[in-house]
C-alpha cells in the first residue's frame, strides 16, 4: 500500500492520500483581518484547491471537523458552509469550539474525502 503526501514539510503535508481516501490538514483563511464569514469562505476555497489537487471534491467530503474560535459566530459560519456543501453531499461533521494557533484566527477545518473514481 502507498501512501502519497504533498506539500509535506517537517512538521505536517497539507494532504495525504492512502487507500482512496483523501486527509487534509487543517485549512484556515487566506486573510485573518477579515471576518467570520469571508475567513471561512477563504478557508473553504482552500478545501477546494486541495481536494481538487489530490482528485477529490466536496461531493466526495466523507468528514469534517470545524474548529471555531467563539460559538457566537457558529450561525454564520454555518451561513457560508451550508451554501458551499452541494446538497445531498454533506459529510460526517463535527464543530467545537477551541484556541486558534494565531488570535486573529476564527475558524479552521479539516476534511477527509474519497478519491473520485475515475
Amino acid at each position: 500500500m502507498t501512501i502519497e503526501r504533498k506539500h509535506t514539510k517537517q512538521r505536517m503535508s497539507r494532504i495525504v492520500v492512502h487507500n482512496n481516501t483523501v486527509y487534509l490538514c487543517g485549512q484556515v483563511c487566506a486573510d485573518a483581518t477579515q471576518g467570520i464569514k469571508e475567513q471561512t469562505q477563504t478557508m473553504l476555497d482552500k478545501v477546494d484547491a486541495l481536494l481538487l489537487e489530490a482528485g477529490s471534491d466536496r461531493e466526495h467530503m466523507l468528514s469534517a471537523t470545524v474548529y471555531i474560535k467563539d460559538m457566537q459566530y457558529f450561525a454564520e459560519m454555518n451561513e457560508v458552509w451550508d451554501a458551499w456543501v452541494p446538497e445531498g453531499h454533506a459529510p460526517a461533521r463535527a464543530c467545537v469550539e477551541a484556541a486558534m494557533a494565531r488570535p486573529e484566527l476564527l475558524v479552521e477545518v479539516s476534511v477527509v474525502a474519497a478519491v473520485k473514481n475515475t
